[in-house]
């Protein structure tokens, strides 16, 4: 359930009760992303992934990769470009593996 809260102006707050926020999340494309770094720019990148918007979860790794991201988006349109330009500006990524979610 959404429900109306205050208005000000041209801006609403809303109440939104937490099965509506898990449907509503789960409507919108997610990707998990692995990435390389480059030797030593592991922190930075992390650092620089949490502070994103649309990162839920950042984890570091052992292994090929050094750090997993979930991220979601509004539409697979923004969640394209968010992977094909946002992330490729973020200095210290050395590779990128992306996972698109499904729903079964």
């Amino acid at each position: 359930m959404v429900r109306l809260i205050e208005q000000y102006g041209n801006q609403t707050v809303v109440s939104v009760s937490d099965k509506t926020r898990v449907q509503l999340e789960q409507n919108m494309p997610e990707a998990f992303v692995l990435f390389k770094t480059l030797p030593s720019q592991e922190r930075n990148v992390y650092l620089a992934l949490t502070n994103h918007s649309s990162v839920a979860e950042v984890h570091a790794l052992y292994g090929e990769y050094d750090l997993i991201v979930r991220i979601s988006a509004k539409d697979s349109k923004t969640l394209s470009g968010m992977l094909m330009s946002e992330f490729r500006q973020i200095e210290g990524i050395k590779d990128t593996q992306t996972l698109i979610a499904v729903d079964y």
